[in-house]
């Protein structure tokens, strides 16, 4: 196991790496989820700001 996690030598390399990946996924994953929500918001706000249509007879939700 020791062998494995020393990675021939290059773990230095290999494991920063690793993390500088993960901590890139995790700040993108934060930042698409705040976007998300603005987003989602924004569009309540501007749904309530437009009339409401009726529904033709027709129509089905």
């Amino acid at each position: 196991m020791i062998e494995f996690l020393s990675m021939g030598g290059y773990a230095s390399y290999i494991w920063s790496s690793y993390g500088a990946v993960s901590l890139a996924m995790i700040v993108l994953l934060v930042l698409s989820v705040r976007g998300a929500r603005k987003m989602e918001r924004e569009a309540s706000a501007l749904q309530a700001l437009s009339p409401r249509r009726r529904r033709r007879q027709g129509d089905e939700a």
